[in-house]
């Protein structure tokens, strides 16, 4: 009976503690180290400097096959359903990287709704995001937060 009721407190407190781990982190992907952490709270960001490897050949490859990859695993098995938060998430975030490499941006997708803040050069850049984010099969509509810096 002990060894039950051990079990069953086991199992009460980890499932908690999955539950509150779960509810309070919202996952958000990157550009960059210094992009946002959230969607919610936009903080005054320095500018960052092309990094060598974020204009690499070798990044540029990665990035487009990560995104060829997701694009064709979705066709081979998802194709009709709700694209995975999670995939488009990073689908898009590799589609930002990949064409606006001095950016410094945070991308979040809820319900095929994808949300980008942070920060990009120029004003222009900012009528980029969501065109590149539309490419996207999944992405139904794009919310920009983001500012320029240079206006």
């Amino acid at each position: 009976m002990k060894l039950f009721t051990d079990l069953v407190l086991t199992a009460l407190l980890f499932g908690s503690v999955n539950v509150i781990r779960f509810n309070s982190i919202e996952e958000v992907a990157k550009t960059s180290s210094d992009a946002p952490d959230s969607i919610e709270v936009l903080v005054d960001y320095t500018i960052q400097k092309n990094r060598q490897d974020a204009v690499s050949n070798l990044r540029k490859a990665q990035l487009n096959a990560d995104i060829r990859a997701r694009e064709q695993r979705y066709l081979l098995f998802g194709e009709g359903k709700p694209r995975d938060d999670h995939d488009l998430q990073s689908e898009v975030r590799s589609k930002l990287e990949l064409n606006l490499p001095t950016a410094s941006l945070a991308v979040q997708a809820k319900s095929s709704l994808v949300t980008v803040v942070g920060t990009v050069q120029e004003p222009q850049h900012l009528q980029k995001i969501a065109t590149l984010a539309q490419e996207i099969p999944g992405v139904i509509q794009v919310k920009v937060k983001a500012i320029a810096v240079n206006q």
